[in-house]
């Protein structure tokens, strides 16, 4: 969310919160660290911290928190799951009386469904970020 995020030089002040916990949830954007205080998302890079207020707390709420804050990550799992299962579906339908029907049509399923949710992703993402949503 790089257009509300703060950013703070380490060379002006180092600073970080007493009770901030470093966490893996969020995207660490080439970051060293990253560390939740209720809403408040910190990144730690070499040289800055940027930081940002989330709506909702992953931690506390982790559905709300992909609704409102990072919709694209819900975009990229409901484009992977009906990209790939209709591929592997059309693909066990046209092989069904063949071999390997079942894994022909599942192994299909799973790469298609790697590159539906990637595509709808980064489309999703950029035009959060275009936009400002």
């Amino acid at each position: 969310m790089a257009w509300d995020e703060i950013e703070i030089p380490k060379e002006l002040r180092e600073f970080m919160l007493d009770k901030a916990e470093e966490t893996q949830l969020g995207q660490k954007n080439g970051a060293n660290k990253q560390y939740r205080y209720g809403n408040l998302h910190i990144r730690e890079y070499d040289d800055k911290f940027l930081v940002h207020m989330d709506k909702v707390d992953p931690r506390k709420n982790l559905f709300g928190h992909l609704l409102y804050d990072a919709p694209e990550v819900l975009i990229g799992l409901a484009a992977a799951a009906l990209g790939g299962g209709r591929i592997a579906s059309h693909i066990y339908k046209t092989k069904k009386n063949t071999l390997f029907a079942k894994q022909t049509a599942t192994i299909s399923g799973l790469l298609s469904s790697i590159v539906f949710g990637y595509l709808a992703y980064s489309f999703s993402k950029k035009l959060k970020t275009n936009r400002g949503i």
